[in-house]
This record gives structure tokens, C-alpha cells and sequence, in this order.
């Protein structure tokens, strides 16, 4: 059984930056799921039950500017 490190820096509005072994990623969590440079997964609202795929910065991007708008508009 090998050796698994992760932990989480909130930076406030959603955003954070995850600290693995393999090194540190920005992600996005939003109501709808969580986006990362690495992918995204979507909440489904079931227990246990999610949807997760890999390799999509475009969607993180996007996101992150939507995220980005409201919280603007809000004040």
C-alpha cells in the first residue's frame, strides 16, 4: 500500500490550491462540482454518487472568469 498526501489552502470565493505528492494544482469549487487544471467532477446530489473527467483546462478557465463575474457583480 503506497503513501497518499493531499491537502487543501482555501483562498476564499472557491478558490484553492490542492498540495499532493505529485505537486500543487488551482481548483474551482462551485455548487455544481469542483474544476481543476487536472479535470472536473460534477455533484449529483446522491451519496457517493459523482461524475469525474480528466484533462480539461478550458472548462477551469471558464469557470474560474464566470466565478469571477458575480462575485464582482455581488459588490
Amino acid at each position: 500500500m503506497g503513501f497518499r498526501f493531499q491537502k487543501r489552502i482555501k483562498l476564499g470565493g472557491g478558490f484553492g490550491l490542492n498540495i499532493s505528492k505529485s505537486g500543487i494544482s488551482p481548483s474551482l469549487r462551485t455548487k455544481m462540482g469542483s474544476f481543476s487544471n487536472k479535470g472536473y467532477s460534477v455533484r449529483t446530489g446522491i451519496s457517493g454518487i459523482g461524475y469525474q473527467k480528466s484533462g480539461c483546462m478550458l472548462i477551469f478557465a471558464v469557470a474560474g472568469f464566470i466565478t469571477f463575474l458575480i462575485y464582482t457583480i455581488k459588490q
